[in-house]
This record gives structure tokens, sequence and C-alpha cells, in this order.
């Protein structure tokens, strides 16, 4: 034992050391945590290239497979009776695209409505009146426009609208002292033009094609091999630019023509301004469907026994006074000669 100076023993010193062990090992618990993590996140993005990759039918065939398991395991397709599913589960059977999306069209609730049948008149019907509130839709929103865009109300005196048998007809006239073309001319006016674009882009608003068309009045244009018939033609054309420059997407473009004085607004006074004008239809169902059925029904519309040697072709035309120099579209009937030697082969070939 320690002792002081003076001989007194001293009180003995104890040094405690905490010794600071590591961490008791864990094993590899978390590793398998984190692989369950991982496997889950790629089962996800798997799930949602194949969710993506899938048309719709195919979706509604998987879910019809979940969602129909079976009593007899691989032979129903039926919800089980009971609220216990069968000992199978889901169907065992092969996944019959498309055919799942028929499964629930009838339902064994006495109770439920009866099951709608759409016949293809009463489609047709359905789809007409659709087509009709839409132009009558279109019809408000230009007399909205033309009143208050500012490019349309300065000239509305010279915007005249209204509804045919074809669809929503927009006509752009000449007034007194403002022509939409300079005289002999096919250029567009700047105000004019401007017009054009505002229309493209209500006119966009639809889905329904547009028919174009070219008018003058009744003085005759002097030139060689140009007419009036040649002069509304390029005038249409020179809209139909102009509203493709506004925004108007070409395939909405269904015909292109003109018409020369053939149609005449103001017939009482035939050499009126107002005859001279730009005539934009927003065609409807049926005028459409006319269009496009048009070409190659040259045959169709001959008599019995036009196509026998030495009978004459009967042109189809479209409109009343619709001549072959006023017609500047693809989309609109062409009267081509039909010889005789040509016209019996065609002949058979439709009778086969």
């Amino acid at each position: 034992m320690a002792r002081g100076k003076d001989g007194e023993a001293l009180a003995p010193i104890i040094i405690k050391k905490v010794r600071k062990g590591g961490q008791g090992h864990h094993g590899g618990s978390w590793k398998v945590a984190f692989a369950d993590f991982a496997t889950a996140m790629m089962a996800f993005f798997l799930l949602m290239w194949l969710m993506g990759s899938t048309t719709q039918e195919q979706k509604g065939a998987i879910s019809e497979y979940f969602n129909n398991p079976s009593a007899v395991p691989g032979r129903s397709t039926q919800p089980s009776p009971t609220s216990i599913q069968g000992p199978g589960g889901a169907s065992t059977s092969m996944i019959q695209l498309g055919g799942g999306m028929e499964l629930h069209t009838t339902s064994n609730d006495e109770n439920a409505p009866p099951a709608q049948v759409v016949n293809d008149e009463e489609a047709e019907r359905r789809a007409e009146q659709i087509d009709q509130e839409r132009l009558n839709a279109l019809m408000q929103e230009l007399k909205q426009a033309i009143d208050a865009r500012e490019a349309l109300a300065k000239f509305k005196d010279q915007i005249l609208l209204d509804i045919t048998p074809e669809g929503v007809r927009i006509q752009i006239v000449d007034h007194d002292r403002r022509s939409m073309f300079p005289l002999g001319s096919a250029k567009l006016e700047d105000y004019s033009s401007k017009i054009l674009y505002e229309l493209a882009n209500i006119i966009n608003n639809v889905p329904n094609r547009i028919s174009i068309s070219g008018h003058t009045d009744i003085k005759p244009y002097v030139a060689v091999n140009y007419s009036n018939w040649e002069l509304s033609a390029d005038r249409a054309n020179a809209a139909r630019r102009a509203l493709l420059a506004g925004g108007l997407p070409p395939e909405k473009v269904g015909r292109v023509v003109g018409l020369a004085s053939s149609v005449l607004l103001d017939s009482a006074v035939p050499d009126s301004p107002v005859n001279r004008r730009i005539s934009i239809i927003v065609m409807n169902r049926r005028t459409e469907e006319a269009i496009m059925h048009e070409n190659g029904t040259l045959l169709s519309v001959q008599p019995p026994g036009a196509t026998e040697a030495g009978s004459a072709p009967v042109a189809e035309t479209g409109n009343s006074g619709l001549g072959a120099a006023g017609v500047s579209s693809p989309a609109a009937a062409s009267a081509v000669p039909v010889t005789a030697a040509v016209a019996a082969p065609i002949a058979a070939m439709i009778a086969q």
C-alpha cells in the first residue's frame, strides 16, 4: 500500500477503463430486404411496360380473365355462385383476346335495364344528328367571331352565312368600292387574305371537310384561251392557299371548283358585284360521302346499253353548270371520254 511523506497510508486510486466494443453482427437480413425491394421495382416497371404495349382489346381480355374466377377450374368463365371461390381460382384456360370485351353485354340481374341494340339505320341517324349539331355550333361560332374579331367585323357586310343542304356556307362577296381581287386578277387583296386566315382558325375546330368555289359576274373576260371559268377556278385556288396559310390542314379540302357566272347570287342583276365571290362550304356527312364516292362512277350512272359498241358515254357532273375547265380538284369527278373499245372490257370486269 502506498504511503505519503508523513507515513500515512494513501487511499488506492482505482482507474476504470471502459472498453467500447463494436456493434454486433447483424447478418445479411438487410440484403434480403433490399433484394425484395429491387425485385418489386423491377416487377412494377415490367408491368408498366407491358400495360403500355397492349391494345384495348387485350387489356379487356386480361381483365376478364382475372375478374371471372372459375368454380370449376379451367371450365367456366362465369363467377362462382358462392362467396367462396372455386378450388382452382381463376380459370386456367387460354386468354381469348377480343372475346372478353363482350362477356358483360348481358346481365343475370332481372331488374337490370335491357341491353340496347342499335341497328345500322339508327346509328346513321345518330351520326347525322351529331354532325348537324356540330355544324349548328360552328354557325354560332362564326356569327360571334364576325362581331368580335376586328379582322372580320370591319368587313361583316361582305361575309354571308347560311345553312344549305350541303352544310354551312360562308360567302365572301365583293363590294362596290372594295373587291377581293383586283380586276381580272387571281391575286388576293391583303384584307381578303386576313379574312381567310381568321376563317381557317374557326373552320379548323370541326373535323368536316370543305368545298371551295369561285364565282364571277356575267361580264366576259376577254383573253386568248382564258375566260371566266379559268379566272374563277384560279381565284378559288387562291382562297385555298390562303386557308392553308392560315393553318387549315390540306386534307380537309375536299373540292375546289370554278363556276364562273353559272350560279349567280343576284340573278336579277347579273353584273352586280355580289356575284363575284368565294364560297366556302363546310360539308356535312352526306355531301362529303358523295364526293368521296364520286370518282370511278362514270359507268355506273350510264343508262342500260350505253357501254355497247357505238354508244356515247354519259359524263357525270357533280353540279349543274360545272364545266371541265372549272374543276380543279382531284376529288372532283372528271368527265373522261370512254371509247367503245375501252368501255366494253371495263363493263365486263364490273359485271364479274
